[in-house]
């Protein structure tokens, strides 16, 4: 028996412990190295004609055999001499793929690249390249037989293995080129099912989750059973293709129709709707690669949670590496469905993680400009379908605004969606920045679903301006982090100068108020205490006597979004109060009377006053009882 290198022995011992996530894994390698067997000897029919075989003509099977526990992958591929196979198995981590992809290389650099195409117009191209990939078998082996014969040689070989030990390599009777490995599983244990992998079910299961595409066919053995009239019935075996071979997404647009797509899109998903888009990029360049990438219709059940896992399946030639990519597309679009295939990426030895993100941020980039022009067309050309993405995945977009420092907002401000008081529906902010009059200088925004009846929002709507109403507890935060839009600045209704035509004139006339009625506005905050910080006489209200609102940077809104998290040490967040009063509304007159003649009752009308600031502002009162009992004693 001949020895592994001690390297190589440590290598082996690793790799089957460690380098990969998931045993079923050692199937998608082996395919990989038949399918690379047969790419090497589609390569020279190319150029030498006494192969005398045709792409039709390669195929690779997989036999179970249950009483035997063993499974069999097979290939009519280029096949291996004495020599190859102690190069390529007698020394771990000794690629024959690699190898043949620098000549490749090297031949292509002098040739034309029609004369490196295989039959169908599509390049050669191998898989592997480490050299490893063929020893997982020993994650679900205890020992494994390769017999394997050359194309063109007059002798086949066997190589046989237990793992770590060592191995043996002798001549055999296998007649055709090609070769052919033998796996002869484990027992089962309590913690391991390896004979699971006897089973046509989960084969081609696993075949179909990670070398659906490998180019050529997979062909594999079922039994089906018939009934026939007499009660009887007879079993006979068929032999079945259970891979696609050639995905969709590799298929010129001009042959798959967008309805095509929408099909693979729901049978792939599970999904009953159809997408809202369908994004298809093929990029050639730095990092060459191809993409289908489906923005859904509806969120899943547990978008919003921490179980959701974003990610995009990672192909590289035909072979699924990586289910759920994270780092193909932001966070901000993680919503996205899809598939990226690109045969640039360097994948680690196991090729289930990528080993540089240079050309992960090279194709990371394009997705993102893409999607984004997807998602900016479907607003412009179909609003209706806009509006359901929104309705699914708009707080996704408020996310990535704040997310990271604001580092997307220039990307997704264009792409947010605020309810018009004007419109009474949903509108973008360029939409409502191309609709504003001459004089405008601002645009303008409230807290609550029907922002418009708030006391503050009343100047700026009689001025002729719309204001954008905020109902999610995240809004207010991304008005902040946006600050402005299009060179225009977002300004809250509740800001002090808000900017609108008359506002010097009213300036100067509300500063004479306050110093007019500085003994009742300071008595008023004495009857308040700590509830306010200030109490003041209001520049914008015009019909309603009295609204709150806050100085310095936290606001009502905000104070109360911290107030609704999970409790946490220290003082919770409080903004600082603001009353402001209409000193030409006749409740002020009422409390400035009270103010004269009865200072208690003047308190009260305060306090009144303070309540009733709370609620036009949607804000909840601290002890509801006592504004019972004060309204039910001023009525008294």
């Amino acid at each position: 028996m001949k020895q592994f290198q001690t390297e190589s022995k440590r290598l082996l011992e690793l790799m089957i412990n460690s380098i990969y996530t998931h045993k079923e894994i050692f199937l998608r390698e082996l395919i990989s190295n038949a399918s690379d067997a047969i790419d090497k000897l589609a390569f020279q029919s190319l150029t030498n004609p006494e192969v005398g075989l045709d792409r039709s003509d390669f195929r690779i099977r997989i036999t179970a055999d249950k009483d035997a526990r063993t499974l069999t992958i097979s290939d009519n591929g280029i096949g291996m001499s004495a020599e190859e196979l102690e190069e390529n198995l007698g020394t771990i981590a000794k690629s024959g793929s690699l190898e043949f992809k620098q000549k490749l290389a090297d031949v292509k650099a002098d040739e034309s690249a029609e004369s490196q195409s295989a039959s169908d117009g599509s390049p050669i191209d191998v898989i592997g390249q480490f050299g490893v990939g063929f020893y997982s078998a020993f994650m679900v082996a205890e020992k494994v037989t390769v017999q394997t014969k050359a194309f063109g040689a007059d002798t086949a070989y066997e190589w046989t293995s237990s793992g770590a030990d060592g191995y043996e390599i002798a001549p055999c009777g296998k007649l055709a080129a090609g070769t052919e490995i033998t796996l002869y599983l484990k027992p089962d244990a309590d913690d391991e099912n390896y004979g699971e992998y006897l089973e046509s079910y989960r084969l081609k299961n696993l075949i179909k989750k990670y070398s659906d595409y490998i180019r050529y066919p997979i062909q594999m053995d079922f039994e089906h059973t018939h009934t026939e009239e007499n009660g009887g019935s007879h079993t006979h075996v068929e032999t079945e293709i259970v891979n696609s071979m050639v995905p969709i997404w590799q298929r010129p647009k001009s042959e798959v129709s967008d309805e095509d797509c929408e099909q693979f899109y729901k049978d792939k998903y599970y999904e009953s709707e159809n997408p809202l888009s369908v994004i298809r990029v093929s990029a050639e360049g730095l990092v060459s690669f191809r993409a289908m990438l489906f923005i859904p219709a509806k969120a899943p059940y547990n978008y919003y949670t921490r179980d959701f896992q974003p990610g995009l399946q990672l192909y590289t030639s035909g072979v699924m590496v990586m289910d759920k990519c994270a780092d193909l597309l932001p966070e901000c679009f993680r919503f996205v469905r899809g598939i990226v295939d690109s045969q640039d990426l360097s994948l680690n030895i196991s090729r289930e993680m990528l080993q540089h993100d240079r050309q992960l941020r090279v194709i990371s980039q394009n997705l993102e400009k893409r999607v984004k022009s997807e998602l900016k067309k479907l607003m412009d050309e179909n609003f209706d379908d806009y509006k359901k993405f929104w309705n699914a995945f708009g707080l996704q977009l408020k996310y990535g605004i704040l997310g990271d420092f604001g580092a997307k907002k220039e990307l997704l401000s264009d792409l947010l969606l605020f309810r018009s008081a004007k419109e009474k529906e949903l509108i973008g902010l360029q939409k409502y920045v191309d609709a504003m009059p001459d004089g405008q200088k601002y645009i303008y925004y409230a807290f609550g679903e029907n922002a418009e009846k708030l006391p503050q929002a009343e100047p700026v709507l009689d001025a002729g301006f719309d204001v954008l109403c905020l109902t999610e507890d995240s809004d207010e935060f991304v008005m902040q982090m946006l600050a402005s839009f299009s060179e225009k600045e977002l300004k809250s209704v509740n800001a002090e100068d808000l900017g609108l035509p008359d506002s010097d004139s009213k300036k100067e006339e509300t500063e004479k108020l306050e110093a007019e009625h500085k003994e009742l506005l300071e008595f008023v905050q004495t009857s308040l205490g700590d509830s306010v910080a200030a109490v003041k006489i209001s520049e914008k209200l015009k019909s309603a006597p009295v609204c709150l609102s806050t100085q310095g940077y936290v606001t009502l809104e905000m104070e109360r979004y911290f107030k609704s998290l999970p409790s946490s040490e220290g003082p919770p967040m409080k903004a600082e109060r603001v009353l402001e009063l209409n000193a030409e509304h006749k409740e002020f007159a009422a409390l400035k009377t009270a103010y004269g003649s009865d200072r208690d009752k003047a308190a009260r009308y305060a306090k009144l006053l303070y309540f009733q600031s709370i609620l036009t502002s949607g804000v909840e009162i601290d002890d509801p009882s006592q504004y019972a009992d004060l309204i039910s004693d001023l009525v008294v």
